[in-house]
C-alpha cells in the first residue's frame, strides 16, 4: 500500500484531517493533521478547535504500528499540527477560511486583462481577505480582497489625511492555484484571534 494512502486511511479512521505529508532528509516523515471542519448552519458561529499534544500521539502510535505492517521505511516520525502557516488544498479548506486573510500564489501571472492597469501583469503572488462569491448561475466562485497601502511599522504615526489605496479584488478558480496559505500573521489581541499553535510529538 502506497505511503499516502496508509497515512490517510490511518488519520482519518480515528477521526481526523490529513493535512499534509513531508519526507525530509536524514529520514524524517513530518505528518501535518488537523480536526475536521464541520460548516455551522446557518445563523450559527463557527467555534475553532485545535490539535493538541495528546491528538498527537494517539495518531503517532497508531500510525507507527500501520507503517511497520506496511514495512514503509523511515527514522524518524512527527506528528503536528498546521501551525500558522496552515495550507489550503481542498474546497472545504476554502469555505472554513473565509474572511481569513490568506497567502495564494497563482500557477500563471494575472495578465494584462485581469490586471486592468491596476497590478503588474506579470504578478502571481497575492495577500488578502479570501471571500467566497455567487455568480449569477448560483455557482460559487473565490476572491482575494486586497490593498496595496504600505504596513505601518509599531508606533508609527498614520496621517488620518492620508487617502488609503482603494480594495482590490482578484477573482480565481481552485485550479489556478499553485499553492494557497493561511497568512502566519499573529494577534495579541486574545483567544478569539489567535490560531494553532503548531504542537508536535515525535
Amino acid at each position: 500500500m502506497a505511503l499516502q494512502e496508509i497515512v490517510e486511511q490511518t488519520v482519518s479512521g480515528l477521526g481526523y484531517d490529513l493535512v499534509e505529508i513531508d519526507r525530509s532528509a536524514g529520514g524524517l516523515l513530518r505528518i501535518t493533521i488537523d480536526l475536521p471542519w464541520v460548516q455551522p448552519a446557518e445563523g450559527e458561529i463557527a467555534v475553532e478547535q485545535f490539535i493538541n499534544v495528546e491528538d498527537c500521539e494517539k495518531v503517532n502510535r497508531q500510525l507507527q504500528f500501520a507503517l511497520e505492517v506496511d514495512g514503509v521505511e523511515y527514522k524518524r516520525l512527527e506528528i503536528s499540527s498546521p501551525g500558522i502557516d496552515r495550507p489550503l488544498r481542498h474546497v472545504q479548506d476554502y469555505e472554513r477560511f473565509v474572511g481569513r486573510i490568506v497567502d495564494i500564489t497563482l500557477k500563471a501571472p494575472i495578465g494584462v486583462a485581469a490586471a486592468a492597469g491596476q497590478v503588474n501583469a506579470s504578478r502571481k503572488k497575492f495577500q488578502g481577505v479570501l471571500e467566497k462569491v455567487l455568480a449569477a448561475d448560483g455557482s460559487a466562485g473565490w476572491q482575494i480582497v486586497w490593498s496595496d497601502a504600505p504596513v505601518a511599522k509599531p508606533g508609527q504615526r498614520v496621517s488620518k489625511k492620508r487617502v488609503p489605496p482603494p480594495l482590490q479584488a482578484l477573482g480565481f478558480a481552485l485550479n489556478e492555484v499553485r499553492e494557497a496559505r493561511l497568512a502566519p500573521i499573529v494577534s495579541f489581541k486574545g483567544r478569539g484571534a489567535a490560531v494553532d499553535s503548531d504542537d508536535a510529538v515525535e
